[in-house]
């Protein structure tokens, strides 16, 4: 199972980079704002549960699918863009194997536990 789901995320992944194709941008931008979602950990530097929710809050789908309706709708290509680096990030992640955190610690993910803890 663990297997599916992380090719599940990987095509959501490719289909995030085949609508970035579409929005007529330099290519560079993919890369360059791909670990921009990544900015969520800065929560941790305060505490786990502060962490788990800004964390959370921009790798978390519902939050993506928010930015993307805008966009379409009324925000236009840099926030489509947002969007599609939010899908692809969080995807990425998931492959890697990091999910969205309890607030706990960073290593206690909705995929499971994480780190040199898990490894030992």
């Amino acid at each position: 199972m663990k297997t599916s789901l992380k090719i599940e995320e990987l095509g959501i992944f490719l289909l995030s980079l085949f609508f970035f194709t579409r929005l007529e941008l330099a290519w560079w931008w993919f890369p360059l704002l791909l670990f921009a979602p990544d900015i969520g950990m800065i929560g941790y530097a305060v505490n786990p549960r502060l962490g788990a929710i800004t964390y959370n809050l921009v790798h978390h789908r519902f939050v993506a699918t928010v930015v993307a309706l805008y966009g379409l709708t009324l925000g236009g290509v840099y926030w489509q863009l947002a969007a599609i680096i939010l899908f692809a990030h969080s995807s990425l992640d998931r492959v890697l194997g990091y999910g969205l955190k309890y607030d706990d610690s960073f290593g206690n993910t909705h995929l499971g536990r994480i780190g040199k803890e898990n490894n030992g």
